[in-house]
């Protein structure tokens, strides 16, 4: 069964509030964003607003998913240029591009960390890379809990933790991917090894 094709309106819609959405954070800032404002500058009723995106950060999230389009085809991309990469190569290219895209959309995403903390976990992204990395690390290394792993790799990408990191310690984004890139080699190493006597598999 195909997915019900959105209507036309709806789509206008949903772009009229996107865009205001951008204007308004480019004019203003993050940190008075409000659905009720965004409508006004979109020209439609809050209660659009409010039944398409709920609340503000479903509304960032919506952002961050169309931040995301490029971020996907990039790896795509590289997936399918020429000869295809390892297990290994695919993962640490996957973390290395999510951490260009998170460096990215720092405020967006704390701004919606800040609406929703737990929200994060439900968004379209964060289940899309879940998915993504727990069945690269399930390629890379057979036998190991690739779901928690993948939770573990996404860690690094917590809003308020990535941001504090690049802020407050002055670390560089290139230092956050060699980090993860020890992950990596990690999750390598012990691919196939069984896991210690009386641990839950």
């Amino acid at each position: 069964m195909t997915a019900p094709t959105e209507r036309a309106d709806a789509a206008r819609n949903r772009l009229r509030i996107l865009d205001a959405t951008r204007r308004l954070l480019a004019a203003d800032g993050f940190a008075d964003l409000s659905l009720d404002a965004v409508a006004k500058e979109a020209g439609v009723g809050v209660g659009t607003v409010y039944r398409r995106f709920h609340n503000r950060a479903g509304l960032v999230y919506a952002l961050i998913e169309d931040n995301e389009t490029g971020f996907q085809a990039a790896f795509a991309r590289y997936c399918g240029d020429g000869a295809t990469p390892s297990p290994a190569d695919r993962l640490r290219a996957f973390l290395h591009g999510l951490v260009e895209l998170v460096d990215a959309n720092r405020e967006l995403l704390l701004l919606a960390e800040a609406s929703a903390p737990a929200g994060r976990y439900r968004s379209a992204p964060f289940r899309r890379h879940h998915e993504q990395i727990a069945g690269m690390v399930a390629e890379l290394a057979p036998g190991v809990d690739s779901a928690y792993l993948a939770d573990l790799l996404l860690m690094a990408y917590t809003p308020g933790l990535f941001d504090f990191q690049r802020t407050e310690r002055g670390w560089e984004a290139d230092r956050v991917k060699r980090g993860l890139d020890v992950l990596v080699a990690g999750i390598g190493a012990v691919g196939g090894v069984d896991p210690a006597p009386g641990l839950d598999r």
